[in-house]
């Protein structure tokens, strides 16, 4: 999967990794930018997937917070790739 996609009133998207530490660490990164903004995405993990869903729980659809939370995590996603490709 190379971007987003609407599913079931949800955005999803999964992301793959070199291994389960790198997977690791980028979840521990999703989760600081979760608690800032506080909203949490479903999260899922093997090895060195992850596979996320966005949408407001509280009103069952996708808002602008989840928007606000895809891009941080897709920046997030991006530094964590150029530092992997920089060592």
């Amino acid at each position: 999967m190379n971007d987003w996609i609407f599913k079931k009133n949800r955005l999803c998207k999964e992301f793959l990794f070199k291994d389960f530490k790198e997977s690791i660490r980028f979840i521990n990164k999703i989760g600081e930018e979760s608690e800032s903004l506080n909203h949490h995405p479903t999260i899922i993990n093997t090895y060195n997937k992850v596979y996320l869903e966005l949408w407001t729980h509280s009103e069952n659809k996708v808002t602008e917070l989840d928007h606000q939370l895809k891009k941080r995590i897709d920046y997030i996603n991006e530094n964590l790739q150029n530092e992997n490709y920089s060592v």
